[in-house]
């Protein structure tokens, strides 16, 4: 199995330069706001995070191409090679553009299709979160205060804890009903929204998240720290991994189910 320990240092480095970039502009009065082609707002923090991000990646990872969500993808400037670092500078912009400190930098490596590092950063939150692949899965403010995580143990839908973004997306993709349905099955429910519904799955507070699209820089960080704090993450037609354009986050126990009430046309009873 290869080590990542050290592009999981280097992880630790970007998301560094990052937080003290976002933070220096989190509830800025000068922060300056543009609406994107799609309608998305992007300002001038997650602009200036990707930013400094690809200028280390240029100088210390020449070799690996690079994606973010703000300036595309920039093939590697020597050789061809399987390594790409996938960034998503903020994610969680209207929170940051608002106010509302639940935003994070996204920072993770992908070998071919498969994401290897994965670090979540939440500065506002004082609160970071990572994973490679078998090193296992961490959270705590920094590597010198790390506490190992790990997925809940919860096996019926009824003691769940079930999270989401919000319910506009599953009524556009015609999935409406089926996600009524699980929320009156589960024990709770919860729009944290983001990334912050997948890190409470892998922290055993919450025990699934779901979004119906999604692109590859929302979600690649997120599948390492997942998997390795030994929960599932799959697309709604079940595939693993961030490929998909979907996201079904669980603590693996109730992957299965959650799928199923998903992608059904009717409604059930528990």
């Amino acid at each position: 199995m290869a080590s990542y320990a050290d592009d999981l240092s280097l992880a630790h480095v970007l998301a560094d330069t990052a937080d003290s970039i976002s933070m220096a502009r989190f509830r800025a009065l000068d922060l300056h706001v543009e609406a994107k082609p799609d309608l998305t707002p992007v300002s001038d923090a997650d602009t200036a995070v990707e930013k400094a991000i690809r200028a280390t990646l240029a100088r210390t990872r020449s070799r690996d191409a690079v994606l973010g969500e703000e300036y595309g993808q920039t093939e590697a400037a020597v050789g061809i090679g399987t390594r790409r670092w996938v960034i998503d500078p903020i994610d969680g912009t209207k929170n940051f553009i608002r106010g509302v400190p639940v935003w994070a930098t996204l920072i993770a490596l992908m070998e071919g299709d498969t994401p290897v590092v994965g670090l979540v950063s939440a500065p506002a939150l004082g609160r970071r979160w990572w994973a490679a692949t078998g090193h296992g899965a961490f959270a705590g403010k920094h590597t010198a205060a790390a506490t190992p995580i790990r997925v809940s143990g919860v096996g019926r839908l009824s003691d769940a804890s079930f999270c989401y973004s919000d319910l506009m997306g599953w009524e556009e993709s015609g999935r409406l009903a089926p996600m009524l349905d699980i929320m009156r099955q589960t024990w709770r429910n919860r729009a944290y929204g983001d990334f912050y519904g997948y890190m409470l799955v892998a922290e055993g507070a919450v025990e699934a998240m779901v979004e119906p699209e999604l692109s590859l820089w929302d979600v690649a960080a997120l599948v390492p720290i997942v998997t390795e704090a030994g929960g599932r993450f799959t697309d709604l037609t079940g595939r693993p991994g961030p490929g998909g354009g979907s996201a079904v986050a669980t603590n693996g126990r109730l992957h299965t189910e959650v799928l199923e009430r998903l992608t059904s046309s009717g409604i059930r009873a528990l």
